[in-house]
């Protein structure tokens, strides 16, 4: 039986990732490191953390399959840095903790468009979080790309509600990818991709998750 690894288990997709997670009976063993505790369950291991300090020797980084679904925004972040620490450093961290402790599947809630070399912040960081983790030659990479996030939010974020309101009008007659990404499928996604754990480098494009 599997492993997991949670990060970002308190976020959007990493919620409902987290009870997925718990009820998959191919699941042995879920580890969720969060800034604060988490209600107890028989297969939860969720040790206290600072991303900002996290240890690349903990036990608890011991695991098959890593799922990765921590991000912000630039807004709440409050700086380009701040944004970039977040999304781009703070994955890496786990990813290369897991990744010495021998695991062997990794999957990523990334972004559609992201590229390393666009001039966009949001998109770049998403381009480079991506090439970072590559670069850590997990046997099995999936890649996650939804379009707008569908879900509730613990928090309010006005465009993101707005955009999510006309995309509700419009969807049925615009391009799969463009559509609402449910946070459902995409935690979906994520949970068979790091159990199946399927060899090489895939990606999982927005209009797969519509």
């Amino acid at each position: 039986m599997t492993t997991l690894l949670i990060a970002g288990a308190t976020g959007l997709v990493g919620r409902i990732v987290l009870a997925k997670a718990l009820d998959d009976p191919r699941i042995g063993q879920v580890i969720a490191p969060t800034r604060s505790a988490l209600p107890t369950n028989p297969r939860l291991t969720n040790p206290i953390v600072d991303y900002d300090a996290l240890p690349q020797d903990a036990d608890w980084c011991r695991c098959d399959a890593v799922i990765c679904a921590l991000g912000t925004t630039r807004a709440k972040a409050g700086s380009d840095a701040a944004f970039f620490r977040v999304d781009h450093d703070y994955p890496l961290a786990v990813a290369q903790a897991a990744r010495a402790q021998g695991a062997q599947a990794f999957a990523l809630v990334s972004a559609i468009g992201a590229d390393a070399g666009s001039r966009l912040l949001y998109n770049r960081t998403k381009g480079e979080v991506e090439a970072s983790i590559a670069a850590l030659d997990f046997p099995s990479y999936t890649i996650v790309r939804p379009g707008l996030i569908g879900g509730d939010r613990d928090e309010f974020r006005p465009a993101e509600r707005v955009s999510e309101a006309i995309l509700r009008v419009f969807g049925p007659v615009l391009p799969r990818g463009w559509r609402i990404s449910p946070a459902e499928n995409i935690a979906s996604a994520l949970i068979e991709a790091a159990v199946a754990a399927p060899p090489g480098r895939h990606v999982i494009s927005a209009d797969r998750l519509a």
